[in-house]
């Protein structure tokens, strides 16, 4: 078991409060390894990775939004949740009128998959951004994704800092812990 629990919080505007009148929204991510190798889902668009998962649909439990997003976006059905590991909670300004932020929380958690693949289910966007699961050294997706956060793009998906610093926390606690 890591030392400790994920647990970050990310402010993506320097005016997003913490608290008031939110739009709320839950997603789940899988971390699925083989030692020093994570899957995860790459954008050919952005060269960055992110972990699969997404967002809770209305009457799905975590486990169930975990399933149904690693079989949509990685083609491979969860055997086994092995164990939460944490959470990062982003904030943000609402686009929305009425509200006084925008807060999600993405709950990671460490699990295994089945050897057999079926074919990927992914959104408009998702295809758009050409995203595809791939093996990858957990060393060379941090490269990846400091060189995307380091570049001058304006559209830098709001994603890639989560996922940076959720693989630099399973590089500290998970691989070399």
């Amino acid at each position: 078991m890591p030392a400790k629990k994920l647990f970050i919080e990310i402010f993506r505007h320097p005016d997003a409060p913490r608290n008031g009148h939110a739009i709320q929204r839950e997603a789940v991510r899988g971390i699925i390894r083989a030692q020093n190798r994570l899957l995860m889902i790459y954008s050919t668009v952005n060269h960055d990775y992110k972990f699969p998962g997404g967002g809770r649909k209305d009457g799905e439990s975590l486990p169930q939004t975990l399933r149904r997003e690693v079989q949509e976006e990685c083609g491979a059905s969860v055997i086994r949740i092995e164990r939460f590991l944490g959470s990062v909670i982003e904030y943000d300004l609402p686009y929305e009128n009425g509200y006084q932020l925008f807060r999600m929380t993405s709950y990671y958690y460490l699990c295994q998959i089945s050897e057999r693949h079926q074919p990927l289910h992914l959104d408009e966007y998702e295809q758009r951004l050409g995203f595809t699961p791939v093996w990858v050294d957990i060393e060379d997706a941090l490269r990846a994704n400091r060189a995307v956060l380091n570049s001058r793009f304006s559209n830098i998906p709001k994603w890639t800092e989560r996922e940076t610093r959720v693989l630099e926390f399973i590089r500290q606690h998970l691989i070399k812990g």
